[in-house]
């Protein structure tokens, strides 16, 4: 089997889940807690039954394997990988929850208008990691260039929040910018008509705001991928494992978005979580042509790092709940 009939055999895999996602998950575009809580289980699950794929594909050596993996190295390094991702998904997520309030986007129509983002999403750092892969196997030095930057990332991350600033710039000003930059060459309508992201008024194609939405979706996600990119690079340099982790991840944020919509503010100690990771990776990367880190160790710093952030905010929640007004 030739790997251009795995990577053909990938695509519609991806294709099939997502006109899942669209037509029958979604095709009365009603959005519920229970269900998004059903959907991010469904999308975590897919994402690790694949673990079981990976290490078949390696164990019978039908895919490249560049770093010459064993089939357990290689489902490791993808179940790394893919943690990694979803780690650094989070901060996407806060962002996501900010455009969506600044352009005053109501819930129902936020599905359609992120279901298009994971589209552009999956494009963008398909490309990206294209680019990755190579400067990070012909250039020596690269790795330390990553590892520079995930660690001056993560200490920034960590400066902005202690200071009470947020992570990523104001939505205002980036919503700001990017109309002016876009109402140069695009007509906007002043408010919504349903989940269209263009209209025509008088003869004139017009965009909508829920267009504006879209296109601030997409620059952020490629903004955050410059981080996560060389992240999961700092787990493996097989393109194909580090595709594989990225696009999972990427197909499950939407479901855990709209998860966690009303809950995000209250996690909030999931972003030192991210802190640790990008440091823990970015040292990783320094260190790579020096000291050889078992996969097994990195998975536990990123599991116990995760862990960690989520038990501390749900001991904040619960303790916040149990307060009682005094008078």
């Amino acid at each position: 089997m030739s790997m251009t009939i795995i990577w053909v055999a990938l695509i519609a895999l991806i294709v099939l889940l997502l006109y899942f996602d669209l037509v029958v998950l979604h095709k009365k575009g009603e959005v519920t807690h229970k269900r998004t809580a059903y959907e991010t289980i469904f999308w975590v699950s897919v994402a690790l039954a694949f673990t079981g794929v990976i290490y078949l594909l390696y164990d019978n050596n039908l895919v490249n394997n560049p770093t010459q993996l064993t089939a357990k190295g290689a489902a490791l390094k993808y179940l790394t990988g893919y943690l990694v991702e979803l780690s650094l998904s989070v901060d996407n997520l806060f962002v996501i929850a900010m455009i969506f309030k600044s352009q005053k986007i109501p819930l129902k129509y936020q599905h359609k208008t992120l279901f298009y983002g994971i589209l552009g999403a999956i494009f963008f750092r398909g490309l990206m990691i294209a680019i990755g892969v190579v400067l990070i196997n012909k250039l020596d030095w690269m790795p330390y260039v990553f590892g520079v930057f995930l660690i001056f990332t993560g200490l920034k991350m960590l400066y902005d929040e202690l200071k009470h600033k947020k992570i990523a710039e104001d939505p205002e000003i980036k919503e700001s910018f990017a109309n002016r930059t876009m109402r140069k060459y695009v007509s906007f309508t002043k408010t919504l008509h349903g989940d269209k992201f263009f209209i025509r008024e008088h003869g004139k194609l017009l965009a909508t705001p829920l267009f504006a939405a879209l296109v601030l979706i997409e620059l952020t996600d490629l903004l955050f991928a410059v981080d996560s990119i060389p992240a999961i690079l700092g787990i493996t340099k097989d393109a194909f494992l580090v595709f594989n982790a990225t696009i999972f991840a990427t197909l499950g944020l939407r479901a855990m978005y709209f998860f966690l919509a009303n809950m995000l503010e209250k996690f909030h100690y999931l972003k030192y979580s991210v802190f640790v990771i990008l440091l823990y990776i970015g040292m990783k990367l320094i260190l790579m042509h020096h000291i050889e880190i078992p996969e097994w160790f990195s998975l536990s710093v990123i599991f116990v790092s995760l862990m960690a952030g989520l038990l501390v905010s749900w001991y904040n929640i619960r303790k916040a709940e149990n307060i009682t007004p005094t008078t």
